[in-house]
């Protein structure tokens, strides 16, 4: 089968970019003749909230065969994007959907190319986390030029269905995120971190307000001198409100920021250090951190918001709170050290290891064009 990808790949960097790729190369192994269109200009950069963009130099991430053709802004490309992928005539389109933002480009491909191929939406969120009033109808427009949907969790598949009536859903977990090469020594993976030797919390990946790190920083108020946190991670806005709460905890000294963003070949070194990833999300749909605590065997305490609830709770693979607190955060903290807990969030989690494999997430999606 052809398949056509649009959707952000390298050089742009963060998690569609990488699950864009996995998917390409699980496409590509099953034998299919998969191409990739990317963007010129994902965001312009006034609009942008972090640092870059970009992947730094000397990063790991893998630099794919790509036609970079559309620029989110400019509309002249929209027509030479259909162009291009008319040029490879797939039998598939699958386009990589995340925020509204990209509906106009979007929109005009998948009207343009529906009756020639099968437009497919991999859906990560219908709307986003931080929404706008605009977001509910431009994903309208968008999904009625799409043969089928493609999402991560039940949460997104409803949001889905809520906007496009009768739509065809696909739901599959997000699969692992196994590129980040293999686990370090505990004490090892402290020892470069500078961290002394405690119970070791982590939080990890790009820092925003839906995310909820001040009631993680609560929460270690309210925890003893055996815990620390580790955060990791790029704030999108200033990180002067997380700092004055760190500065004014009574647990200041066991908390340690390392505000960047962390490129894939340092991505091992902070879950090898962390005995839990905390997820203190104050919304969620589904994310990619939790499958990558997956791969490095990393128990989870999360807050019970999006998917949370299926991809920790019901896999047995961590704790979630009764409500989006921090007391509620520091009690679960609590009881995922409980040793008699842990072998089960161990066994729990190598159980989804089989069962989040890219070969079946494919397989699910394809199932679509049936």
């Amino acid at each position: 089968m052809k398949i056509a990808i649009l959707s952000p790949f390298y050089p742009y960097r963060g998690g569609i970019a990488q699950f864009s790729e996995k998917l390409y190369l699980s496409l590509e192994a099953e034998g299919h003749r998969v191409k990739v269109f990317g963007f010129t200009r994902l965001y312009p950069d006034c609009l942008f909230p972090g640092k870059s963009q970009y992947v730094d130099a000397g990063d790991t991430a893998l630099a794919l065969p790509s036609e970079r053709v559309l620029d989110s802004v400019n509309p002249w490309t929209y027509a030479a994007t259909v162009r291009h992928i008319r040029g490879f005539a797939p039998d598939v389109l699958i386009i990589s959907y995340w925020m509204s933002f990209f509906v106009p480009a979007y929109a005009h491909v998948a009207n343009r190319l529906k009756n020639e191929c099968t437009v497919l939406l991999l859906v990560h969120n219908a709307i986003p986390h931080e929404p706008h009033f605009f977001d509910k109808p431009l994903a309208r427009l968008l999904f009625k030029q799409c043969r089928g949907f493609v999402t991560l969790s039940d949460a997104v598949a409803e949001d889905v269905r809520r906007l496009c009536s009768g739509a065809r859903c696909v739901v599959s977990p997000h699969p692992l995120y196994d590129q980040f090469g293999q686990k370090l020594d505990l004490l090892v993976a402290r020892e470069r971190l500078g961290l002394p030797s405690r119970k070791t919390l982590l939080f990890f990946g790009l820092i925003r307000d839906y995310k909820g790190l001040d009631l993680l920083i609560e929460a270690m108020g309210k925890l003893d001198e055996s815990y620390q946190l580790l955060i990791a991670g790029e704030c999108y806005g200033s990180f002067e409100k997380y700092q004055r709460l760190i500065n004014a905890s009574s647990a200041c000294e066991r908390i340690f920021p390392h505000i960047h963003f962390i490129p894939d070949q340092e991505v091992s070194l902070f879950f090898s250090a962390a005995d839990a990833l905390v997820l203190p999300y104050r919304s969620a749909t589904q994310s990619g951190v939790v499958s990558i605590a997956y791969y490095f065997d990393c128990p989870m305490v999360s807050t019970p918001v999006g998917d949370f609830e299926e991809s920790v709770g019901r896999t047995g693979t961590g704790i979630v709170v009764p409500e989006v607190s921090a007391g509620a955060l520091a009690e679960g903290i609590i009881r995922v050290f409980e040793p008699e807990r842990r072998m089960g969030f161990l066994q729990g989690i190598a159980r989804e290891k089989q069962e989040r494999s890219w070969q079946k997430f494919t397989a699910r999606l394809l199932s679509l064009c049936e």
